[in-house]
């Protein structure tokens, strides 16, 4: 079984940064393909990003396409998600999610109903 936990959320105004972490345990990472989710109140759980077991394909919500970026050190076993110029609708609890099947440069990578593996999540404010 694979435990993922979030952390490094936080407030931070709008147009600053925050770099979130996702560290697994019970199973290599590299074997694992991650993404992040986001989840505001009364609204559905909604994709952020994605990456593949090695870092080769990355995909991105249009609505953080070049103000975020999703990473990996799976010799640290750990994900990363830096979101810079944060906007107040960025707002929301973030998930990290995992999964040894799904494809990443597919679009049901996009479907949280894909992965198997999830955090608790970690809330991330952002003051206008």
């Amino acid at each position: 079984q694979v435990q993922l936990v979030e952390s490094g959320g936080g407030l931070v105004q709008a147009g600053g940064s925050l770099k979130l972490s996702c560290t697994a345990s019970g199973r290599t990472l590299s074997t694992i393909k991650m993404a992040w989710f986001r989840q505001a109140p009364e609204k559905a759980r909604e994709f952020v990003a994605a990456i593949s077991m090695f870092g080769a394909t990355r995909v991105y919500a249009d609505s953080v396409k070049g103000r975020f970026t999703i990473s990996r050190d799976n010799a640290k076993n750990t994900a990363y998600l830096q979101m810079n110029s944060l906007k107040v609708e960025d707002a929301a609890v973030y998930y990290c999610a995992g999964d040894s099947s799904v494809v990443v440069a597919s679009p049901r990578a996009l479907n949280p109903t894909e992965y198997d593996y999830w955090g608790q999540g970690t809330q991330v404010t952002v003051s206008s």
